[in-house]
């Protein structure tokens, strides 16, 4: 079992402190226009009730571009390679909202340094429910993850290596 606190949760201190309670792997998610050191700031809300068991995911943060749905921000790891980068899990398919855009995102937040990237995929994207337009086919996951490895490679990161 897991939890996951989305964008708009990320400060719902009381849920967090239950959540840090509860010892259960958590992920929170960056909210629209939250920085880093707010989301940071959620996490303390986690530790310390004694769950270490806690990831940041980049989602994007809204801004006053209009071309694509959020941007992703990638550029505390890339200004300040090993320096501490709280929001080390990525989400281009949320940020771009757009499936062109995916791949371009995903490849840059791994040559950046990330350490996961969550993506969208559908057999059909063009047909689901949610959150279609952002994912990409299932038939191009392969080709998708090969390429993203590669990139990872360039930030010395080895895909499905543990810390």
């Amino acid at each position: 079992m897991s939890c996951r606190i989305g964008a708009r949760n990320m400060q719902n201190y009381t849920l967090l402190t239950e959540v840090g309670r509860s010892g259960i792997p958590v992920l929170i998610k960056r909210g629209l226009s939250a920085t880093l050191e707010e989301l940071c700031m959620s996490a303390e809300y986690v530790l310390k009730d004694g769950n270490a068991n806690v990831m940041l995911c980049e989602r994007g943060i809204r801004t006053f571009e209009g071309a694509y749905r959020f941007t992703l921000d990638i550029t505390r790891r890339a200004r300040a390679p090993g320096a501490h980068a709280p929001a080390d899990h990525r989400r281009p398919s949320h940020a771009a909202g757009r499936r062109d855009l995916v791949l371009p995102l995903s490849l840059a937040a791994a040559a950046a340094g990330a350490d996961g990237i969550i993506v969208e995929t559908h057999p059909a994207p063009e047909e689901a429910i949610c959150d279609g337009p952002q994912a990409i086919h299932t038939r191009d996951f392969a080709d998708y993850a090969a390429r993203v490895e590669q990139a990872a490679a360039v930030a010395g990161k080895v895909v499905g290596a543990t810390a």
